[in-house]
């Protein structure tokens, strides 16, 4: 393809990261894992981060420590965007809670906080909010209104590293927050994922979760439960019904690496996006995701309307002719897919903009090298388009 979605961010210090771990003789998580977990949570102002095998892991746990831990609500509905990727959804309803969908802004692609507060009702326990494509939702307002009803607020951040909403990123400002380091995320680490959180006893229940639902990965003096400080005895005793979503070791090196590269990928990306934002401005039939907050331009998000309204896989065609690789936003309206009627959910108010997006959108890619003759490339395609 002439225009990829992504490609590879490595160089030879990841090479070398992971000859490092091979080196050690030590693959499974480690050293090397609670090393960048630790300058993750100080990089993006959180106590604690806690790293998985996948963004999907991250939130499977993430609903566990919700669901189990009694701060929390751990039965009713949980609020989530009716436009997010298949494993925001379904941990909430394997943890045993209903998905109530609503609708998104249309322009920035996430959850509408209007018609958040509309479907909040006495047994909501939750909002599981989505940073879409690197694009900040009202996370500020959302987290004021969670306060007030006493509710937690959940941002499932996989798609938006680096993103911010005034001066906190994203992922930092609600109970939990997740990220993906897929290969094509923000960072790369092969697989992995992580999540943030700032609570001491929430803290403990992800590490648990994360390995076995064993107590070995606790804090000493850890209030989810106690060890009796003899290796032997706390070696193999299980407290919680965990998984095994550990990360390896090599992921753990690589992505310290990445870390260090994060600012000036970041610089890069918005570089891309401020020619984005210049390029879509006067193609008729097109508009370009609305920036709430600062983005992280996972994509550039793009909606057909006017004379292209309902033309998308004529659209589509033209491009991959051209050698522009697309997706659909993320699933599009998801209560349209067909694994919806294996879960359990409502739903409150319409969907005109999650239907608009399902219809009429899709996304090219961004990266973390010059993409400014690309994106011209593919506004003047879609301008010829007649």
């Amino acid at each position: 393809m002439k225009y990829k979605l992504a490609s590879d961010t490595w160089g030879q210090e990841e090479i070398d990261a992971i000859h490092r771990v091979i080196a050690s003789g030590r693959y499974t998580m480690g050293e090397e894992v609670k090393k960048f977990e630790k300058q993750f949570a100080k990089f993006f102002g959180s106590k604690y981060a806690v790293m998985t095998n996948s963004g999907s892991s991250a939130n499977l746990i993430a609903l566990a420590a919700l669901a189990l831990n009694p701060k929390y609500k751990n039965k009713g509905n949980i609020i989530v965007p009716a436009v997010s990727w298949s494993t925001t959804y379904f941990p909430v309803h394997q943890w045993g809670y209903k998905l109530r969908f609503v609708d998104v802004d249309p322009n920035t692609f996430n959850i509408d906080t209007k018609k958040v507060i509309a479907a909040i009702d006495d047994d909501t326990a939750a909002v599981f909010v989505v940073n879409l494509l690197g694009n900040p939702a009202e996370l500020k307002e959302l987290k004021s209104i969670c306060d007030e009803r006493g509710i937690a607020l959940l941002e499932d951040n996989c798609e938006s590293l680096g993103a911010w909403e005034g001066s906190s990123f994203c992922g930092s400002i609600g109970e939990m927050g997740t990220f993906s380091f897929f290969f094509s995320h923000h960072m790369q680490t092969m697989e992995g994922g992580m999540v943030l959180t700032n609570d001491d006893l929430t803290y403990e229940y992800l590490k648990s979760l994360r390995a076995h639902g064993w107590i070995r990965d606790m804090s000493e003096g850890s209030t989810l439960h106690q060890k009796t400080d003899d290796p032997f005895e706390d070696s193999f005793k299980f407290v919680l019904p965990g998984y095994c979503v550990r990360p390896l070791e090599m992921s753990g090196a690589v992505g310290q690496e990445q870390l260090r590269k994060w600012p000036d990928m970041m610089t890069k990306r918005r570089h891309n996006a401020t020619a984005a934002k210049a390029a879509f401005r006067n193609v008729p039939g097109i508009r370009l995701q609305s920036e709430h907050g600062t983005s992280s331009w996972f994509g550039f998000g793009l909606v057909l309307e006017g004379h292209l309204k309902g033309r998308r896989k004529e659209v589509i065609q033209v491009l991959t002719e051209h050698e522009v690789e697309t997706r659909p936003i993320v699933a599009g309206n998801f209560m349209k897919n067909p694994v919806i009627n294996l879960l359990n959910w409502d739903s409150v108010g319409t969907f005109e903009g999650a239907d608009d997006l399902h219809e009429n959108g899709f996304f090219i890619g961004n990266d973390c090298v010059n993409l400014v003759d690309n994106i011209n490339m593919v506004a003047d395609i879609i301008r010829n388009i007649k």
